[in-house]
């Protein structure tokens, strides 16, 4: 509940900024449209997000997917937490505020990624539905597939590729997802995949299974 309320006073905050900062902006009309523009790529947009734990293997299958679908033909873009945290939002820190602007920035670069006519795919811890949700209505539907990479959380800590479930347990990185900072696992994802069982180029091929109909 104090996480929530945290969130909600930040966004409310965030709100009446933005709100005083627009009343002189008009939207303005865009002569080529994203269909137009979808058309000529030769594809549907999709914004892929997976979602999961650290160490789950979201950007091992990320990185899977995307060599896969070049392969094809298919123009992609891939969006890593580390690599935007990096760059896009190095001024963000780890706290629910921050983590909250920081998936609705991604969100809107996917959302204008997929209005050029990309197939955006994204791998971002995400831990809160209410943040994954935003994203999805920022998205036309049918576009926006959340990818549950579930594996559990006793694997991902016994992977851990970064050594960082080591540093959380050592106190020395606080708000650590899973450990000190709650994880809330998508209700109705498009796809579930499970790393226990499969391996990241069978993930890939699971999820282009999931776009081939309309790509």
């Amino acid at each position: 509940m104090k996480v929530n309320k945290v969130k909600e006073e930040s966004l409310h905050r965030k709100e009446e900024v933005v709100s005083s900062a627009n009343v002189n902006l008009t939207k303005q009309t865009e002569e080529v449209s994203r269909d137009e523009r979808a058309a000529l790529q030769g594809q549907s947009p999709r914004v892929v997000w997976l979602t999961g734990l650290s160490g789950s293997g979201k950007s091992t299958i990320a990185n899977s997917l995307e060599r896969k679908l070049h392969l094809r033909g298919m123009r992609t873009m891939l969006l890593d937490g580390d690599n935007i945290r990096l760059s896009l939002n190095r001024d963000l820190g780890f706290g629910e505020a921050d983590r909250m602007e920081n998936i609705r920035r991604i969100g809107e670069v996917a959302k204008l990624m997929a209005d050029a006519g990309l197939i955006v795919i994204t791998a971002f811890i995400s831990p809160h539905r209410e943040d994954r949700d935003r994203v999805r209505a920022l998205i036309l539907p049918g576009e926006y597939l959340e990818i549950f990479v579930d594996t559990p959380f006793a694997v991902c800590e016994e992977r851990d590729p970064k050594g960082l479930y080591l540093k959380a347990r050592q106190g020395l990185i606080p708000n650590f997802t899973g450990i000190d900072s709650p994880y809330e696992p998508p209700k109705n994802p498009e796809l579930r995949l499970d790393t226990t069982v499969q391996s990241a180029g069978e993930c890939a091929d699971s999820i282009i299974a999931l776009l081939q109909p309309k790509t």
